[in-house]
């Protein structure tokens, strides 16, 4: 193989590229693509700073933080020429149907990426392997490898590449996988063949906007995040505005509507990977029982899953408001009751509400 790619002393970058992609493929990668580091950003610039301005990005001061730094790697990894983006499926072959979870409002809708082990540490630890392969073959190199862990704009560049194209959900979207998938990269300085962006097939579909609960994509490809599902239960630290907590439903960590809805997700091919098979039959849990956890529990179950970087008080305040808007039932109101004097100030708030929609319904069904 060394042979193959070093030619009178020399690396042949097209044949580097080559077993590169077949490397990633052995180690679990669907796809591999690169792209020029280097490539005109300034419209992306624009869009961001313009993002940033409308203050979309909630309390997610980290996107402010570092700004355009994520449209320059060259100003993140100093020497960086090429940013290899790598794609891995995560949808489990045997998860529960999503829509008849999200349809049953007695059950817990946690989005299918985070049924499994944190994709984090798997995506990381595979791209490291991947490097060790180059280093074997080329000798050390400048590199740094990602996997939402820093500022890098990764469907920008994994658009670029050629993955796929950015959705009018603002997901990378493929037409041969959908966007049932992580993303990861690695920046460095070898000078590899780039590949061609892709076309972008959203045509006039807008099933992703109508379809989001809480109205968050107030545009083709503009996401307010404060509006957001996901945002609201995992990113936001604080309380759940009150105007939104109803339309959140019954999903209690993350919101896949825009994905689900999706023509191109008929084409999303399901992982086979066992770190990302569902465990403690998350992908069909009843919020009362969800809610019974201790902290104990919620630390030991969740133990490498990434549900757990939330921590247990927002845990227990999300399913709460997936109980204040569950069907009223002696077991959902009994569950609320036990956690109303919750050491938490952010739980008992929620449960509070959760509690006051129950009885509001109950006076409404009297009148009737």
């Amino acid at each position: 193989m060394q042979e193959e790619i070093s030619q009178n002393g020399t690396v042949d970058p097209a044949s580097l590229k080559q077993s590169i992609t077949n490397w990633a493929h052995q180690l679990g990668f669907q796809d591999i693509r690169i792209a020029n580091a280097e490539a005109d950003m300034s419209s992306v610039e624009t869009g961001l700073s313009a993002w940033l301005a409308m203050g979309f990005h909630g309390d997610m001061d980290y996107m402010a933080k570092h700004g355009i730094k994520r449209t320059r790697p060259n100003e993140l990894v100093p020497g960086t020429s090429r940013v290899i983006s790598v794609r891995m499926n995560y949808l489990p072959s045997d998860v529960k149907e999503s829509w008849s979870v999200i349809e049953d409002g007695h059950q817990a809708f946690i989005s299918r990426y985070a049924l499994g082990r944190d994709y984090h540490k798997v995506l990381r630890s595979r791209l490291q392997k991947l490097v060790e392969k180059m280093e074997v073959a080329i000798g050390k190199f400048n590199y740094r490898v990602f996997s939402d862990s820093a500022p890098v704009m990764e469907v920008e560049w994994a658009s670029k590449s050629g993955l796929g194209w950015r959705g009018k959900h603002t997901l990378l979207l493929s037409r041969e996988a959908g966007s049932f998938f992580f993303l990861a990269e690695i920046y460095t300085d070898i000078p590899l063949p780039v590949d061609e962006p892709s076309k972008n097939y959203c045509g006039s579909c807008t099933r992703c906007l109508e379809v989001c609960p809480t109205n968050a994509i107030v545009a083709p490809y503009k996401l307010d995040a404060r509006r957001c599902i996901s945002y609201l239960t995992i990113e936001l630290k604080g309380s759940i505005p009150e105007t939104l907590r109803p339309l959140i439903g019954n999903r209690v960590y993350g919101c896949d509507d825009c994905q689900l809805i999706c023509p191109w997700n008929k084409f999303a091919e399901p992982t086979q990977e066992p770190d990302f098979a569902v465990r403690n039959g998350l992908d069909d849990s009843s919020l009362v029982a969800l809610f019974a956890w201790t902290q104990d529990e919620f630390e030991t179950k969740l133990a490498g899953s990434p549900i757990r970087r939330i921590g247990y008080q927002q845990w227990l305040r999300n399913l709460a408001v997936g109980l204040g808007n569950a069907p009223s039932s002696p077991s959902v109101i009994q569950a609320l009751k036990d956690r109303s004097n919750d050491p938490s100030t952010l739980v008992q708030e929620h449960v509070h509400w959760a509690l006051k929609q129950h009885e509001t319904r109950q006076s409404i069904c009297n009148m009737q």
